[in-house]
């Protein structure tokens, strides 16, 4: 962004800013990290770190712009960087830990057969968001931002930080796939799947 659009916002002018521009989209900001992370914490943390860094930049944001694309853009950054470091790191467990509590006698073994059956008993009826989730984060990213969030072509490829044509071919993809992975479903639900055309 030039100098030129920079603006020094008053102390005032950023609280009426953060509250009237950014904190309407805090759902959709938790919704769309919750989609990115599958964790209600770390989709938290995404949210609270966008709007931790939504506010230390606030003079590189031009008022009366879309702010929930820019929102949007400064999660997605987050989340990608987050990954990026995350996916370096080795996964840490802390074996003796583990070890003593299954070696104690308070060690519940029925319990711990029903936490996962717990926790796997509300993802099965889902099959349309296990769809989704189950593909890449490319792909998943581009059917959040269109056809669940409504944002327009441009809206995307600015937010993405990639050309409109390739969000357009991602979101054709994305949504072959999606259509691919749900077939069986809907024919389950009595939907004609044959191929027009």
């Amino acid at each position: 962004m030039s100098e030129v659009q920079r603006k020094k916002y008053t102390e005032q002018e950023k609280n009426k800013i953060f509250d009237g521009e950014f904190m309407p989209h805090i759902d959709s900001m938790y919704n769309f990290g919750y989609r990115l992370t599958f964790d209600e914490d770390d989709a938290k943390d995404l949210v609270q770190d966008t709007y931790l860094k939504a506010y230390r930049f606030i003079n590189s944001f031009e008022q009366g712009t879309n702010a929930k694309a820019w929102l949007f853009r400064i999660l997605k950054n987050s989340f990608i960087n987050d990954y990026r470091k995350k996916s370096k790191q080795p996964s840490k467990v802390d074996y003796q830990e583990v070890e003593t509590y299954y070696n104690s006698d308070d060690v519940d073994y029925s319990m711990t057969s029903d936490l996962r059956v717990d926790s796997v008993k509300d993802m099965l009826g889902d099959e349309i968001s296990n769809a989704l989730n189950s593909l890449a984060v490319d792909f998943r990213t581009v059917i959040i931002l269109c056809d669940l969030e409504g944002f327009t072509y441009e809206e995307m490829a600015k937010i993405l930080d990639i050309p409109i044509g390739t969000v357009r071919s991602r979101l054709h993809r994305a949504r072959n796939l999606l259509k691919e992975k749900l077939r069986s479903y809907a024919q389950n639900m009595g939907y004609n799947t044959d191929e027009e055309g």
